[in-house]
């Protein structure tokens, strides 16, 4: 009997009956769903690139060169056919990751990546990877049928899975082990290997919807494959498939749970930026429009000097900002009408809110308002995907086998999200509102709102008003994001002698891509020093040049929601839309060699097999810069130019020799022993050993388990990048020499909030990371319907590479005293967050799957569950600090996000003509995050939830196969319409983020899924 040793499948569903697997063979594809407990058949051809399997009918699988039954290895392999996919209406390989539970919950989605994002996560624009076992995206391997493709083009790293042709897909391997031994480098956290048909016959036709009940986000797939020739008559094969899928757009406002307006829960905005202008207190700016009879400063400010929490250097100003027979200053941190006692109220502004002083350890902003920016961001990037992939494979002196693999994508994304805010309190960017003819009406409704209650402000009549503003009109900003891949690949295998073979490839393959400005970026029209810029556009009847000049002129009123037609026009004609913002080149091509066969006969018929090849790869990497961003350029506001990252083409070469050895020492026991050995341009030579163990004292008993050792150089990208200074925006960092914890604090003096800048950027000392990793597991199979297996794993990463979160450096700033710049008052200035070879992590888990099934009511009804348990994650920041607490459950803004259990169950039922699916999605919950004012215990909300609640749904699905070459599936996804769990996510840095996790939920809702397929 032949046992089923897989670690199982994801989301795998048990067939039915033969029958009815081969219907749905007819419609779909060679890997059918099985009457197995693990859901999945065996393979029929495999994991490389051509078709020859071994006399015995093993092929090669995903972690081995040597050929083998993949139900019977030691490997802990997952195997996912599509069916499995079609059923949870999993439509692209994004999904697909998403759902795997040994994957991580890193920020590797397109949901994660569409809001403002700093460091690391900048230049993902239309990027999703996979993240196994949590240990980073750049740690895990994907494959396409078994060979490498190449980096996203512009993050240099990560390898983007909507590039893969998901129409030509047959099945999808996961291994869930080490694979440095077998691939090189980037196999920490396991391989996914991608694995298309290879000889398909006839016409093939797919058409998919996932259409969501509340609006917004919806999902299309057109795909159709077609092949000729049959390769075992004719000799021949050659087969196409095309795809084109489309995304639409799904904003935070479309949805209710997202909402940053809750203070009992213990989340507001940090942002006095508002669509209705805040007022600010604002001296001696140079360039500012002067008031009707030539008066310097503003409505808010003094003629000199300037204002703070503690008061200010004149009486004027101070006196302006008090309320009536007070001495506190509680207009200092912005004043805004709607907030004023007779006021309308923030809320009367669609996303307003009264801003949240006491969570924000900020009083003086009592009388401000703040704005909900995770409703103007995308919790769905729009994303169009073309896929194409075409191969021919003929048979030469009916043995070997040649054939030509040709690969391809085209990508458009749109990142969108929130408002420009336009902000007087800069040297650069000095704008105000004036008192004119045309803005009399306006300007009056401002000043006597406030005059009201801060009479003192009478002697500034006149004086223009500084402001933070959200500028509704100008629209949200967008990066649009064009990612074209290329893959060409030549394979050649056949027997050499008796039971030997061998396998020849080459390969190159190419990633481009390109992101220009959207909507929502205008040009600045000031220099440096404040002064206008004569070489940035103007607006017709601008004081001056760009935004500053359409605001100075009172064309663009930031006090009011609605813009004139002159402000409208006015901004199109300081558009910066279309101009480049960046664009990156990787290649790969690589060149492979190998041979197996058996080596020596031991007993019976068992051999020691042996496997040996050659590779050489040589990867190349470029960034480019944008013209727009020239220091002769004007300044388009706020546009994230990355040309301090501008790199020529760096290459980097490969080579290596590697060697797997199988030997069966007794019936039942069996190991298998492999090393690889790598020269790394810039880096030397690295040797990495593997050996695994299978032991089956009883038929259906087996134990089985590994040792490896893994490697990843650091990126092009994290050495050469350079340097990047950003100001913190933030109000929840404290000098944690000072204050203990560097949480802030307002009733202690040394806990006063800092907003140093940020470096971010390469480090050319980076050396690489190393791992080893270890395994074990069990497998029962008292039956043929009934299985489950249990695989512990260990992963100890050393050197890892890593730019450091800002908490982590405040809580451990005795250990990177050289990472807090201070100035000669001792002021922490700029804390440096460069990339470093930080210490060491260790995680270890449980990964389980478990299936059973019954004959019941003319069919196969079965159920099964897939799960990973978390069971260690703790890190320690240097070689000779102590490791932290556990990390599991904790939730951090960058990075992987520790859920301690993850599941997939479902029940299924299936005969000839129909199969019926319900399946559990589980993640569990983890510790919520808290601002300021909860974190340092000075601010209590009743309804702040310490914990996150667990995320749960349901999707199922029926299908209709009774008739041969046709299939047709309804399904419905989150069943009951279970809305994320409420997370406090908010960036107060960089503004991102809010009341959900999109690094664990789909934000979509309840939605349809109908899939139709047919074969001609």
């Amino acid at each position: 009997m032949r046992r089923i040793l897989l670690g199982g499948s994801m989301l795998a569903i048990v067939g039915g009956a033969g029958q009815a697997a081969a219907q749905v063979v007819d419609a779909q594809t060679t890997t059918p769903d099985a009457a197995t407990p693990t859901g999945a058949a065996t393979p029929q051809t495999g994991a490389g690139l051509t078709n020859v399997k071994a006399a015995d009918g093993d092929i090669l699988v995903t972690g081995s060169r040597i050929k083998q039954d993949p139900n019977d290895s030691a490997l802990p392999l997952q195997i996912i056919t599509n069916q499995e996919l079609t059923r949870n209406g999993i439509s692209n390989p994004e999904q697909l990751v998403a759902f795997l539970t040994t994957n991580g919950s890193g920020a590797d989605n397109l949901a994660s990546n569409a809001d403002v994002t700093s460091g690391a996560q900048r230049g993902t624009n239309g990027l999703s990877a996979a993240n196994l076992r949590g240990q980073g995206s750049a740690a895990t391997l994907v494959l396409l049928n078994g060979r490498r493709v190449a980096a996203h083009g512009l993050s240099g790293s990560a390898v983007d899975v909507n590039q893969i042709p998901f129409a030509a897909i047959e099945r999808v391997e996961v291994l869930k082990d080490g694979a440095s031994a077998i691939y090189g480098t980037d196999a920490i956290g396991g391989v996914i290997n991608f694995i298309t048909r290879k000889d398909y016959k006839g016409l093939g036709l797919q058409a998919f919807d996932d259409i969501t009940e509340q609006g917004g986000g919806n999902i299309y797939r057109l795909s159709g494959i077609a092949g000729y020739g049959d390769l075992a008559e004719q000799g021949f094969n050659v087969m196409g498939a095309v795809s084109y899928s489309w995304n639409q757009i799904l904003r935070g406002s479309d949805r209710d749970f997202v909402n940053g307006n809750q203070p009992n829960r213990g989340l507001s905005i940090d942002t006095r930026g508002t669509p209705i202008a805040t007022a600010f207190a604002l001296n001696n700016a140079a360039f500012l429009p002067r008031g009707p009879n030539g008066q310097i400063g503003t409505l808010l400010g003094g003629t000199t000097g300037t204002l703070g929490a503690g008061g200010a250097t004149n009486t004027a100003p101070l006196t302006a900002l008090q309320l009536p027979g007070s001495t506190a200053t509680y207009g200092a941190g912005g004043i805004n009408t709607l907030n004023l006692p007779g006021g309308a109220g923030c809320e009367s502004m669609d996303g307003g809110m009264a801003y949240d002083a006491a969570l924000w350890n900020a009083p003086t902003a009592r009388y401000a308002c703040a704005w909900d920016t995770g409703r103007a961001a995308v919790i769905q990037q729009p994303i169009q995907t073309l896929t194409y992939y075409a191969r021919g494979v003929v048979r030469i002196a009916q043995e070997h086998e040649l054939s030509l693999e040709v690969t391809g994508s085209d990508a458009k994304s749109a990142k969108s999200f929130s408002n420009a805010q336009v902000s007087s309190n800069t040297s650069n960017f000095q704008v105000a509102y004036p008192l004119n003819a045309l803005t009399t009406s306006s300007y009056n409704a401002v000043y006597n709102a406030i005059a009201a209650q801060f009479p003192g402000i009478a002697a500034n009549y006149g004086k223009p008003i500084a402001f933070r503003w959200r500028c509704v009109a100008c629209g949200p900003r967008e990066y649009k994001t064009d990612t074209k891949t290329l893959r060409v690949a030549a394979a050649m295998e056949g027997p050499l002698w008796d039971q030997w073979d061998y396998r020849a490839g080459a390969s190159y393959a190419r990633s481009e891509a390109s992101s220009v400005l959207g909507s929502g970026y205008y040009y600045r029209g000031t220099l440096a020093s404040g002064a206008y810029d004569p070489a940035a556009p103007t607006a017709a009847g601008a004081a001056g040049p760009g935004l500053a000049g359409l605001i100075n002129a009172g064309i663009l009123n930031p006090f009011s929601l609605t813009q004139s037609d002159a402000g409208i026009a006015g901004l199109q004609s300081v558009s910066a839309f279309g101009q480049t913002l960046y664009g990156g080149t990787y290649e790969v091509k690589q060149f492979d060699y190998s041979i197996a066969g058996p080596l020596v006969r031991l007993w019976g018929d068992r051999s020691v097999q042996l496997a040996a090849g050659v590779d050489y790869r040589r990867e190349t990497y470029s960034f480019n810069g944008s013209d727009a961003a020239l220091a002769t350029a004007p300044v388009i506001f706020l546009a994230a130019f990355d040309n301090v990252n501008a790199l020529r083409r760096k290459n980097r070469t490969v080579k290596a020799a590697y060697a797997e050895m199988l030997v069966p020492i007794l019936p039942g026991l069996e190991v298998t022993g492999a090393f690889r050995v790598d020269d790394y341009t810039g880096f030397g030579t690295t040797t990495n050993p593997k050996v695994s163990i299978k032991f089956r004292p009883w038929e259906p008993l087996l134990f089985r388990g590994s040792y490896n050792t893994g490697f990843r150089v650091p990126t092009f990208n994290q050495i050469f990048n350079g340097i990047t200074e950003s100001p913190y925006a933030g109000s929840d960092l404290a000098d944690p020499v000072n204050c203990p914890g560097g949480v802030p604090n307002a009733t202690n003096a040394a806990c006063t909030f800092i907003r140093p800048n940020i470096n971010t950027g390469g480090n050319a000392n980076l050396g690489p990371e190393t791992a080893r990793q270890f395994s074990a597991g069990v497998v029962i199979q008292p039956s043929a319907r009934f299985s489950a297996s249990v695989d512990w794993w260990k992963i100890d990463v050393d050197n890892t590479i890593q730019t450091l979160t800002l908490r982590q450096l405040i809580d451990n700033a005795s250990l990177f005293p050289t990472r807090f710049i201070r100035d000669a008052s001792g002021t922490i200035v700029t804390i440096d967050d460069t990339w470093i070879n930080a210490g060491s992590r260790r995680t270890q888990g449980l990964e389980i799957a478990a299936r059973g099934g019954v004959e019941a009511l003319g069919g196969v009804l079965s159920t099964g569950i897939d799960g990973t348990l978390l069971l260690k994650k703790r890190e320690k920041l240097t070689p000779t600090s102590a490791y932290g607490g556990s990390l599991i459950g904790v939730f951090t803004f960058a990075g992987d996000l520790g859920v301690r259990w993850k599941h997939n169950a479902f029940v299924n039922y299936a005969n000839n003509d129909v199969v019926l699916s319900l399946t559990q999605i589980f993640r569990k919950g983890y510790k919520n995050f808290a601002l300021p004012g909860i974190a340092a215990g000075t601010v209590t909300r009743a309804d702040y939830n310490a914990f996150v609640d667990d995320y749960i749904i349901y999707n199922a699905s029926i299908s209709y196969i009774g008739l041969p070459g046709f299939k047709i599936t309804a399904g419905v996804r989150n069943l009951f319409d279970t809305d994320p769990p409420f997370a406090v996510t908010y960036d107060g840095n960089t503004g991102a983020g809010g009341s959900w996790e999109p690094r664990i939920a789909d934000p979509r809702g309840r939605s349809f899924t109908m899939s139709v397929e047919t074969k001609f």
